[in-house]
């Protein structure tokens, strides 16, 4: 699947990161090879990775005992991004 420009701009909109043609274009990719995955060639997912594990958590009901403002198994904060 090849990446479009649109995708990358997309997702930096989405990551709240600045990618404008002038800085991308400060950084010299002269020698930086193209990726396809993110293991270099002399490792492997089986020696790298581990094994995905589902771990039981049981906070919530702690968690919730002492929010301000409790509605569970939810509970409200003040927004703190604008955009």
């Amino acid at each position: 699947m090849k990446i479009t420009r649109e995708d990358v701009l997309r997702v930096a909109d989405l990551a709240y990161l600045d990618l404008s043609d002038a800085k991308l274009n400060e950084l010299d990719t002269t020698n930086v090879e193209p990726m396809a995955q993110v293991l270099a060639d002399d490792q492997t997912a089986d020696a790298t990775l581990r094994e995905d594990l589902v771990v039981p958590c049981a906070v919530a009901d702690d968690v919730l005992e002492h929010a301000a403002d409790p509605e569970p198994p939810y509970f409200r904060v003040p927004k703190v991004i604008e955009r």
